[in-house]
């Protein structure tokens, strides 16, 4: 009965290993919809897909929740002063921890580790190797000592870090809500001293600038390398445009744009500049003045502040902050006695997902307790041309998990940095940037003005495979789209449909229908056996065009066209279904039932398959019902009929599915009785 099935058409090609992270977010809120709908249901999903395809053996999801830094200072300080919150900074984290970790269960989010970098084993694990990390670029020549001026709270009498001072971007056309120490909400980065019109959180004062050494990562080095693997990053299938564009924004040389109004001044001292060209272009409101190295506009930058002339600077690479004074942090290894220094909360995250890999392997046993650092099985899912790291972002981090990450992973191998490493080397992860997710039609961020709802509020309104489903086929990897929840929306009309619910429908209405029809015809004719005939040779043919398609589509995480894909499958099977078996039906034709009985379960067992990485709780209840074993996922397995996983087709029994049973349920306020 089996046929051959081997396809022989050109597939595309997964790791042996693969790790997959997702963003961390911060120690001190809960999850919310960007969180979520953002990047957790895109990872979790490909996650999903990558232990079917090679394995589940083979693949590590890790993320965890991005304890340190000054927005969880500054948030418990907030809450404690306001009275909203007794106990210790430790406890803050970790009961935001714990609510992070509970929604993502709720999301059916499957983290092999969801950690903490200030909480446990993974804790001791990450200070350890953020130790060796900076150690390691410090021995191979790529870190600097700068003295730089940073803020300083005289009311106060505290340094100021990160979100501790807020003003406006000095980038020209940044259109950031607003501006911390030296970034601002969109990942720009700059000098604390470019920082428009700065106030300090604590005092509500204009602070002052005082002088502070810390360790700097010579990124603005790494230029010619970054631009090598932006190149091959566009050469890859499935590539979102936008990323690399993004990317290269910040590979351009330093420029200083001065107000065309101003350009007499500027021209007055044009030969006291360092070697410069200014570019004018009709249309612009500032002429651009370039420079060929960032020392050169940094002196640029100070004589046109002691004239009084007005500047922004733009986009460019700069040395990258490793390390500050704040105490809440990681601690930085003394190096050349430079003590009581902690890690910037930005630079640990970005190799946060390297240590949780390691408490990951020693929690399932596949190193020994202690050994981490030291033990190479760590370097196998890193450091191995056989293994692909695989990061799901928000597109306001590119610059750090872009050419931040990029370069200092370069910087770790010791023969010298690679935009293409060897085998044994620290490879580059591929980047798999989202848009915005908008909340109706805004952009919605916990710091902003329009407060996105809790990802847990959303689960009052809807199941989480249904919000899954929806999320995938918004088509994030192309646009910023809006979430429009009906229950959300002010602006809705009673008569309106629901957007959220249309991938839904496609679950609880017709996969849901197809599958009801399958098990109830088959107990009602077979005794719960499944006839025993070949499938059709267009059904097969079909389900194999299916499988390629979707396997080309999720390699290049186009998870919306994948939606589409599975829309038209699974519509197409109740097509197939109403047409032939009415026909069976009015003629009392047994032969043809029998055939549309094994053609359609045939097709239900494929979106099966296809649809586990999405809706995992209705289809493996599929699975629980037809019978079979772990393997039903197994893609060694995805031309299989369901025939071949039958000891003996003509007595094996599928499970009795009672009356009214769903595999896709629907959230009971969407039910007609709900109130």
């Amino acid at each position: 009965m089996k046929e051959d099935r081997t396809c022989t058409a050109a597939r595309p090609a997964f790791p042996k290993r693969a790790v997959v992270t997702a963003g961390m977010p911060y120690g001190n809120k809960e999850l919310h919809l960007g969180h979520i709908g953002g990047v957790f249901v895109h990872a979790d999903t490909f996650a999903r897909f990558l232990r079917d395809r090679i394995g589940k053996e083979n693949v590590i999801f890790v993320s965890g929740t991005d304890c340190y830094g000054s927005p969880i200072l500054e948030s418990y300080r907030q809450l404690v002063a306001d009275g909203d919150f007794e106990g210790t900074l430790d406890d803050f984290v970790l009961m935001n921890h714990n609510k992070q970790k509970d929604v993502l269960n709720k999301y059916n989010i499957s983290n092999n580790l969801f950690a903490a970098s200030s909480i446990g084993r993974a804790s001791e694990i990450h200070h350890t190797f953020s130790d060796w990390f900076i150690t390691t670029l410090y021995d191979h020549g790529h870190l600097q000592k700068i003295t730089t001026l940073q803020f300083f709270d005289t009311e106060r009498q505290v340094f100021l870090n990160g979100r501790q001072v807020t003003g406006r971007c000095p980038i020209a056309g940044c259109s950031s809500e607003r501006g911390y120490a030296d970034e601002c909400s969109l990942g720009h980065q700059y000098m604390p001293s470019e920082l428009i019109n700065p106030i300090s959180a604590l005092s509500g004062k204009t602070p002052e600038m005082k002088e502070v050494t810390n360790w700097y990562f010579k990124l603005e080095n790494f230029q010619k390398l970054l631009e090598a693997w932006v190149e091959s990053m566009e050469e890859k299938p499935g590539t979102r445009a936008f990323v690399p564009k993004s990317i290269r924004e910040f590979l351009e040389l330093p420029v200083i744009y001065v107000k065309k109004e101003l350009t007499e001044l500027l021209d007055s001292m044009a030969d006291e500049l360092p070697e410069h060209q200014i570019i004018d272009e009709e249309k612009k409101s500032s002429v651009r003045v370039v420079f060929k190295q960032l020392s050169d506009r940094e002196k640029a930058c100070k004589m046109l502040a002691e004239k009084s002339i007005r500047f922004r600077t733009g986009k460019t690479l700069v040395p990258f902050r490793l390390t500050g004074n704040i105490e809440w942090g990681v601690p930085a290894p003394k190096l050349e006695g430079m003590e009581d220094l902690t890690i910037w909360v930005w630079p640990e995250s970005l190799w946060a997902p390297i240590s949780f890999t390691m408490a990951c392997l020693e929690e399932q046993g596949r190193i020994e307790d202690g050994a981490c650092c030291d033990n190479t099985t760590w370097k196998d899912w890193w450091c191995s041309r056989e293994s692909k790291v695989y990061q799901f972002i928000g597109e306001d981090n590119v610059y750090f998990y872009g050419p931040a990450e990029m370069a200092m992973f370069m910087a770790l191998n010791e023969d010298g940095p690679s935009a293409d490493p060897a085998e044994g080397k620290m490879q580059l992860p591929e980047l798999i940037v989202n848009n915005h997710l908008l909340f109706l039609d805004k952009k919605a961020s916990s710091s902003g003005a329009v407060k996105p709802p809790k990802a847990e509020e959303l689960l009052e309104y809807y199941t989480a495979e249904q919000l899954r489903a929806h999320f995938l086929g918004l088509g994030l990897g192309i646009r910023s789209v809006g979430f429009q929840p009906k229950p959300l929306n002010p602006r809705a009309n009673a008569r309106d449909s629901d957007p959220v619910l249309k991938e839904g429908n496609l679950l609880s209405n017709v996969f849901n229908r197809a599958v009801r029809s399958c098990f109830y015809t088959v107990q009602k004719y077979y005794d719960s056996v499944i006839p025993v005939i070949d499938v059709s040779s267009e059904i097969l043919e079909g389900a194999r065009n299916v499988i390629l398609e979707y396997e080309k589509l999720m390699s290049q995480h186009q998870f919306h066209v994948m939606m589409n894909l599975m829309d038209d499958y699974i519509r197409g099977i109740n097509k197939y279904w109403t047409k032939l078996m009415r026909e069976a039906d009015d003629n009392n034709d047994a032969d043809l039932r029998s055939r549309v009985l094994a053609d359609s379960f045939h097709m239900v067992k494929t979106a099966a398959v296809l649809m586990h990485p999405i809706a995992p709780e209705g289809t493996e209840m599929i699975r629980e019902y037809l019978g079979f074993g772990e393997d039903f996922w197994s893609w060694d397995r995805i031309f299989d009929t369901v025939y071949d996983y039958m000891d003996d087709p003509y007595r094996y029994k599928l499970k009795f599915l009672e009356p009214r049973t769903d595999f896709f349920i629907k959230h009971h306020s969407q039910l007609k009785d709900a109130k």
